[in-house]
């Protein structure tokens, strides 16, 4: 290949802005998000954070997008949901206490393996790439949890997150969460 060539392949191609989103779907999404994370603060303000625990952390914003706002997409179906986060957060406590004294060496494995085991495991979602960096950029709070980190605040986070989901996405006739679960 010719270096032009590659070069080219950069440029894209043309393309039409995606069609306009209607108030009725950007209601719901608001709505669904809305929900989620503030059950997801609320839970964390009031009986975890008390005992030096998270449950919010800012993988689940990302999450939020995709499970209310992206509902069709096979990056937002429970089984991505659940199994991402919780693979990724094993493999960023195991990349932590191999790497830890080498933030950088941890932080780029860590993202790098949970994409690769995302993948073996069909379980690809986007920010549960955020979740493996978290545990290992997370500081004391997030490392004093070990291996626990991937089932609270992770696995815990994503089940709400699914279960807000769920109920509000189905509310409205013309929508339909989720589109498979395995």
């Amino acid at each position: 290949m010719k270096i032009q060539d590659y070069f080219l392949k950069m440029k894209g191609e043309p393309q039409r802005l995606p069609g306009k989103v209607g108030l009725t779907e950007i209601f719901w999404s608001w709505l669904g998000s809305a929900i989620a994370i503030g059950i997801i603060g609320f839970l964390s303000s009031m009986y975890f954070e008390p005992r030096d625990v998270t449950l919010m952390i800012a993988p689940f914003g990302a999450s939020a997008v995709l499970v209310c706002a992206s509902i069709k997409s096979p990056l937002a179906q429970p089984r991505n949901l659940i199994g991402g986060h919780i693979i990724s957060g094993l493999v960023g406590v195991q990349c932590y206490q191999l790497f830890g004294g080498i933030a950088w060496v941890g932080a780029s494995m860590a993202v790098s393996l949970a994409i690769a085991a995302m993948l073996v495991t069909r379980t690809l979602h986007p920010p549960a790439g955020g979740t493996a960096l978290l545990a290992v950029v997370g500081g004391e709070k997030i490392h004093n949890l070990g291996y626990l980190y991937a089932f609270v605040p992770v696995g815990v986070g994503a089940m709400i997150l699914l279960v807000v989901a769920l109920l509000v996405n189905n509310i409205p006739k013309h929508r339909k969460y989720p589109e498979f679960w395995v």
